[in-house]
């Protein structure tokens, strides 16, 4: 039954039309703006948060940030607050814990806000862009080796449940750096629909390290109502960019994860009662994960960047689901992890050959890494395909019946997984620890085999061993 309402003020009204799990439907409201803040007043004292989510000439609809169960429709108000959600920045929030709606979790007061800023956001205009060419180093080989991570660049990385991500994510934002430059550096970390569990290790491993002083966290929980998780990623990017564009930090921001994000948007949209797209999702799906992706980058004229590492699983392993494949569209390649390696108990278990940085080549080189980095990459990539394709081989006729070529490459295999892919998850390698590594790796194999290096990057690097005499 439609309940009668008379507008107590001009932005508050008193009581709602309908109910629907968080979203309240509120008939007379034609006044609210998209994206407006909301007040939900309950008679128990009990006030609530929320947001317009949809407005029509007759009616608005508001999403409830908290539980919605249990509010008498008849006796609540809805005060409008005329502008969009905001969050408080400011540098001093390094350090800090919040929770998926930017509120202290880390028994501290609020941070002094320098400004408050409305976590919409917007694409940067790609006018304003400057090009990325420099790298952050990861610490971790098979990425700062063979798929560099760009400052300004998205890469995100596709990972399966059981897989460990939530490690690969807490160790990056550990050791990640600005190698060799004296620059401001600083990790924002958003947990999306993350276990208590996986929220407190990411917070010990990140305070017992020391990283935490120049990193934020945002953690929303598995239990959190879903609307709050739409906001959190968007929170953590409101940050980043006030940290890059007017402190000058150049800001790594890793969102984990991003499925869950998901799973939340389509929910929402269920309630919304919107027509279904593929598996459920809303059609707006691709243009809702853009507004979040297109916010990193450089700005010409600032000092500072905004790089994005989203973490997703990809449900039974489906990259073709609609989560990564609509993320392939907007990144700029993709890092992958692979059940096969993680069963070798090889960590982080990083498949090279189905991983990709669309940007490497303009951050790596001579001045940046190595003058040797990009061919010693190239190198690297084709012997260990050919190592594969020898494995597949072996499969059919026996390792005994392979020619010697095969077997040299079976062997590089093995060296290039259990010396250079694998690390603890304590180590970091620098980056010239990781090239000369995959020298080493390439010192099984004959000098005949490298054709991707140059002679003289041979001469200088290629560490001899059983066929340093060939030629």
């Amino acid at each position: 039954m439609t309940l009668s309402k008379a507008a107590v003020s001009i932005r508050e009204y008193a009581g709602v039309d309908r109910m629907k799990g968080p979203l309240l439907i509120i008939t007379g409201a034609g006044d609210a703006v998209y994206g407006e803040v909301a007040e939900i007043i309950a008679p128990d004292g009990l006030n609530r948060l929320g947001r317009v989510l949809e407005v029509s000439q007759e009616c608005a609809v508001v999403e409830v940030f908290g539980e919605a169960d249990g509010l008498p429709p008849a006796d609540v108000r809805v005060r409008f607050r005329g502008h969009p959600f905001q969050m408080p920045v400011a540098r001093e929030m390094l350090g800090r814990v919040f929770d998926g709606l930017g509120r202290p979790r880390d028994g501290l007061p609020p941070p002094i806000a320098e400004k408050r800023v409305g976590v919409g956001g917007a694409p940067i205009n790609p006018v304003a862009r400057s090009y990325p060419n420099d790298y952050i180093q990861t610490g971790l080989s098979a990425i700062d080796g063979m798929n560099t991570l760009v400052r300004g660049q998205k890469l995100p990385i596709f990972s399966q449940k059981g897989l460990p991500h939530d490690d690969l994510a807490a160790q990056i934002a550990i050791q990640a750096d600005i190698a060799g430059e004296a620059a401001d550096f600083a990790v924002i970390f958003a947990g999306l629909g993350i276990s208590h569990e996986t929220a407190a290790d990411f917070e010990r491993q990140l305070s017992d390290s020391g990283a935490l002083s120049q990193a934020t966290l945002f953690l929303n929980l598995a239990d959190d109502p879903p609307v709050e998780r739409i906001l959190t990623p968007r929170l953590a990017l409101t940050l980043a960019e006030f940290l890059a564009f007017e402190q000058g930090f150049h800001v790594l921001v890793i969102l984990t994860d991003m499925t869950n994000y998901g799973a939340a948007l389509r929910e929402i949209s269920n309630r919304r009662e919107e027509v279904p797209t593929r598996k459920g999702y809303p059609g707006y799906l691709y243009s809702d994960l853009a507004s979040i992706y297109e916010r990193c980058g450089i700005v010409a004229g600032c000092s500072g960047s905004v790089t994005l590492l989203p973490i997703l699983t990809m449900p039974n392993g489906d990259i073709t689901h609609p989560i990564p494949d609509l993320t392939g569209y907007i990144t700029e390649g993709q890092i992958v992890l692979s059940r096969d390696l993680d069963r070798q108990e090889i960590y982080p278990p990083i498949d090279v050959l189905s991983s990709l940085s669309r940007l490497m080549k303009d951050g790596i080189g001579a001045g940046q890494t190595r003058a040797d980095h990009q061919h010693l990459s190239n190198q690297i990539y084709a012997s260990y395909t050919e190592a594969q394709n020898a494995r597949n081989l072996a499969d059919i006729i026996g390792e005994e019946d392979l020619p010697e070529r095969d077997r040299q490459h079976l062997t590089f295999g093995e060296q290039f997984e259990q010396r250079f892919l694998a690390q603890s998850r304590e180590e970091g390698r620098s980056i010239t620890e990781t090239l000369d590594l995959g020298w080493e790796v390439l010192g099984v194999l004959p000098k005949s085999a490298l054709a991707r290096v140059k002679s003289h990057e041979i001469e200088e690097h290629y560490p001899g061993g059983q066929h340093a005499a060939e030629e």
